[in-house]
Formats: C-alpha cells, sequence, structure tokens
C-alpha cells in the first residue's frame, strides 16, 4: 500500500481535512462552538486499488477540487451563518449548492481558459501567428491572470480569514508528518506553507498546460472560429492529464524536497503561498486539528486530543479524547 498523504483546504470560517478512508471539516460557529461533519469517501477512485495507481491518484486531488472542495465550502458557510444552537441538520448538497457550484465553474472556465486562448490569439496576429509565440502568451496570460486574481481576493478581509485557516491547515499536517503531538501550542511552531498545497499544484497545471497546449494553436485551420473552438474544447479536455502529471511532479518533490533541484522546482510555489496563506489563530489552528483527528482515527491513527488557547502539553495530554466544545454534526 503506497503512503498516505493528508491533505485539505480552507472553508468558511473552519478547515476540511482528507484522508484515504474519510473526509472531515470543522466549522466554528457564530456561538464559537466547532461543528464536525464527517462521512467516509465510497467513490471508487478512494476506495479501489487503482484509484492509487499513479496518474490516476491525481484524478482524486481534482475530483476534491471540483466535488468534495465546494460542498464543503457551501456546507461550512451554512454552519458559519447560523445564529442559534439549533441541532437542524445541515444541508450538504442541493440544487441551491450545485447551481452555485456550476456558476463558480463556468467563471473559472471563462476566466482562466477562453480569455487566455482568446487574447493569445490576437497576440499572435502581430507575429503572423506563430504557433510557438501563441502557446507561450496563451499560458502567461493565464498565469498572469491567476496571480492576479488571487492577490485581488486576498485584499478581501473575509477571504484573508480563510486564508489564514488555510494557514492552520499547513500547519497542522505539517506538525502530523513531523511526529509532533497535535497540540495547539506544538501545531502553531510549524510553518503555513507546505510542499503539497493546491496553490502549488495550481501552479504545476499552469506551467505545464504551456507545454501540452503548444502543440494545439490549431494556427493552420483558415476559419477563425473554428480554431478557437477547439483549442477551447482540447484545453477542457486535457485538464484531467494535465493535473494527473502535475499531482505526480508535485508528489515526487515533495518526497524528495532535500535535494537542490527539487527544492528549485517547489520554490515558486512556497513562493505564491505567501499571497494564499496567512498566521492563524490559536481558534482557528483548533478547527484544523478537530478536522485532522477523525481523519486519522477512521484510518486506524490514535491523535492526540486538541489543546485550548495557552494549555500545556502536559495539559493536553490529561484531556479526555472528546473535544468538549466540539460538536458532531
Amino acid at each position: 500500500m503506497s503512503k498516505q498523504f493528508y491533505g485539505g483546504q480552507a472553508v468558511i470560517e473552519g478547515v476540511m481535512m482528507r484522508g484515504r478512508k474519510a473526509m472531515s471539516i470543522a466549522v466554528r460557529n457564530a456561538q464559537g462552538t466547532i461543528v464536525i461533519h464527517e462521512e467516509p469517501l465510497t467513490a471508487k477512485i478512494y476506495t479501489r486499488k487503482w484509484g492509487q495507481w499513479p496518474f490516476v491518484r491525481g484524478l482524486a486531488l481534482l475530483w476534491d477540487a471540483l466535488g468534495l472542495g465546494m460542498r464543503a465550502l457551501m456546507w461550512s458557510a451554512d454552519v458559519a451563518m447560523q445564529e442559534d444552537d439549533a441541532e437542524e441538520e445541515v444541508e450538504f448538497s442541493g440544487p441551491v449548492a450545485w447551481t452555485t457550484i456550476a456558476t463558480s465553474l463556468a467563471f473559472a472556465v471563462a476566466i482562466f481558459f477562453l480569455v487566455p486562448t482568446m487574447a493569445s490569439r490576437w497576440f499572435a496576429g502581430f507575429f503572423e501567428h506563430n504557433p510557438y509565440l501563441d502557446a507561450v502568451a496563451e499560458g502567461g496570460i493565464r498565469l498572469i491572470l491567476f496571480v492576479v486574481y488571487l492577490w485581488a481576493i486576498s485584499l478581501l478581509p473575509d477571504i484573508r480569514r480563510v486564508f489564514a485557516y488555510h494557514g492552520a491547515e499547513h500547519k497542522a499536517i505539517n506538525a502530523y508528518e513531523d511526529g509532533a503531538r497535535l497540540t495547539v501550542d506544538n501545531v502553531q511552531k510549524y510553518s503555513v506553507q507546505h510542499v503539497r498545497c493546491g496553490t502549488s499544484f495550481l501552479l504545476y497545471v499552469l506551467v505545464i498546460s504551456i507545454l501540452l497546449f503548444a502543440p494545439l494553436t490549431f494556427a493552420w485551420i483558415e476559419y477563425p472560429w473554428l480554431a478557437l473552438l477547439l483549442r477551447f474544447v482540447t484545453r477542457l479536455l486535457l485538464v484531467p492529464l494535465v493535473a494527473a502529471i502535475s499531482y505526480e511532479i508535485i508528489r515526487f518533490s515533495a518526497n524528495h524536497a532535500e535535494n537542490p533541484l527539487m527544492r528549485l522546482l517547489i520554490a515558486p510555489g512556497l513562493l505564491l503561498q505567501r499571497i494564499t496563506t496567512r498566521p492563524p489563530e490559536d481558534s482557528m489552528v483548533e478547527c484544523a486539528i478537530a478536522a485532522l483527528l477523525p481523519v486519522l482515527a477512521a484510518d486506524g491513527i490514535e491523535g492526540v486530543p486538541p489543546a485550548q488557547p495557552g494549555q500545556t502539553d502536559e495539559d493536553a495530554a490529561s484531556t479526555p479524547h472528546a473535544y468538549g466544545e466540539a460538536v458532531a454534526d
């Protein structure tokens, strides 16, 4: 069995974590209570052996972003906005949720696929539609849009809180992978950056797409509208392949992070994480730990109960396993 890497993402006022067998979301509601939702991972890409095959396992990360990640965001928003302690079950899906997901995907496709494709074709017109310049321009425009988008949303106060939870997620995973006890004081000692971060993954996707899309400019087609359509369709169809290759590269580089060449490969992603992560508050780290513990337990790994801010490691060791302030959804 291949080594299990744990990962997750920040959500509204909380953190989602995923392991081999389960996912867990811990969100702090308006009353200050951490609400936890757990569910087994039943999709075949998680449960079957072929889901761990090289290049196939990268598709699980893509599924996380499109499926689990978006649903977790919707659920966390519902919990964070609850105004009382009513124990009514929070909906995790539904028409509104899936409409929101579809709208978000349409926006992403328009901004990061359609706009660069159209703009690069216009740019290449000044150079007799040189296919290589066309491909580089498309990738460069897409990369610039991505960085500018991240920078722009990082200016919003609510997004800065999400980015702080992102930092808490990284700290918790860094602490676990280093063998540290999962207490707030311990976790806070670790970096907000992580070599397998989704931000780094997306950066790899953008760079690799330049290479894979380069032969597919369709500059030889006489009808501009047909060339544009073919470029757009082929890029969408190749997204799974780009994601699969990107995941294997980021996984390999993370496993060999001490190699100087790998450190150079990792560096741009870590630099970009300066935009998408913030130092978290202790309460945010509590959420990250609360999300990670059920995932570890589902995989048969016993964790240490999360600690209150200022609690010592000795106090945490004597704390009952059930987190008194958390409630299961």
